[in-house]
């Protein structure tokens, strides 16, 4: 069907066959190669709706006062020195991961992927992730810790460095100009996003992520509890755009998608969470008051399942339950996508904080 277009003296005929070809060829990977960026019309609706979601949720580090983070780090009355070790481990790991999750969303993901909504979540997430990066800059300042006890942690803390190579040698591996029709290559994508975006993100921050909680809990470090809130807000919409991106690579590509693969991811995220149990014990050596070691070692067991579950594998422990009910009104994946509403406070668009009620849920 053609449509025509009288201005004037020009004559325009637009064509809508053609139009509808170019959206069929949208694919997650070798779709259409065009240098426009024609988001309309939408083919994949969900990543365009994270990404207005994404974007509503802008925060920015320095809104967030420090004041009582700094009087309670210098006074050791206040917090113990095994508290003030989770928060040394927290900012030393996520200083690290947080450039390597964007990095990889930046020059690998969003290189090979085709269809130009999903190019435009993956630059919005690799956006957050500088925000997040920016932000243990400012705790780190604020604090007054010496950068460079940061970078020996991720040099020499044998535990992060483990969990760093985990996901940088899959990273490594899609850098180089690869056939993306091959079968070989399309699994090695797809395991990259789920990797990073159920193993890491999804899994392996969730440790720290529940510590950190818990001294907030405890009306610690209000601040950096505060920013590590709005960081675990962003994760969850990251979560999700990895794991909507895997499914559909999936979908389009039903080739790889057999038993031996689903294996594969198992396996990964057994050595996902392994990696992390051995971090958990570095950033708990000894049990802290509302801090139980074997709690969040269980607790990791309970995520990866949720996580495995979410892109149609099977658990490996099946029936496991969350030992942290309290970290169920923050962290549980059901709560994740609205866990700023109700009892926590929301920050959209500008740097006011305004409360919400029970009701609002």
């Amino acid at each position: 069907m053609q449509k025509t277009f009288q201005v004037g003296s020009k004559t325009f005929v637009l064509d809508q066959a053609k139009a509808e070809a170019a959206f069929a060829a949208k694919k997650v990977i070798n779709g259409r190669e065009t240098m426009t960026f024609n988001l309309l019309p939408l083919k994949y609706q969900w990543a365009y709706d994270i990404y207005r979601t994404m974007k509503a949720n802008h925060w920015e580090p320095e809104d967030i006062p420090m004041g009582k983070d700094i009087e309670q780090w210098r006074d050791e009355t206040v917090v113990s020195d095994q508290e003030r070790w989770i928060i040394r481990m927290g900012i030393g790991y996520f200083s690290a991961a947080e450039g390597i999750v964007g990095d990889n969303v930046q020059h690998v993901v969003r290189e090979l992927v085709t269809a130009p909504e999903l190019k435009l979540v993956l630059g919005r997430h690799a956006h957050e992730e500088n925000i997040h990066a920016d932000s243990l800059l400012y705790m780190i300042s604020s604090l007054g810790i010496n950068p460079h006890e940061c970078e020996a942690m991720f040099e020499d803390v044998e535990t992060i460095v483990k969990k760093n190579e985990f996901v940088t040698r899959i990273s490594k591996d899609l850098r180089r100009d690869l056939d993306m029709t091959d079968p070989v290559n399309k699994k090695l994508l797809a395991k990259n996003m789920f990797m990073f975006g159920q193993c890491m993100e999804g899994t392996q921050f969730y440790g720290l992520f529940g510590m950190l909680l818990s001294l907030y809990r405890q009306n610690k470090f209000p601040g950096i509890g505060q920013m590590f809130r709005y960081t675990l807000r962003d994760e969850s919409n990251h979560i999700e755009v990895f794991r909507n991106l895997f499914m559909d690579l999936v979908e389009e590509n039903r080739d790889i998608w057999n038993a031996e693969f689903k294996e594969e991811l198992r396996d990964t995220m057994r050595e996902a969470v392994s990696l992390e149990k051995e971090f958990i014990r570095d950033c708990l050596p000894v049990n802290a008051v509302g801090l139980v070691l074997e709690d969040f070692l269980t607790y990791i067991d309970y995520i990866a399942d949720r996580r495995l579950e979410g892109c149609g594998l099977t658990p490996l422990n099946p029936g496991i339950k969350n030992p942290l009910p309290w970290l169920a009104e923050m962290m549980d994946i059901k709560k994740e996508q609205n866990f700023f509403e109700g009892r926590v406070t929301e920050y959209q668009k500008s740097s006011a904080l305004e409360a919400t009620d029970d009701d609002d849920l």
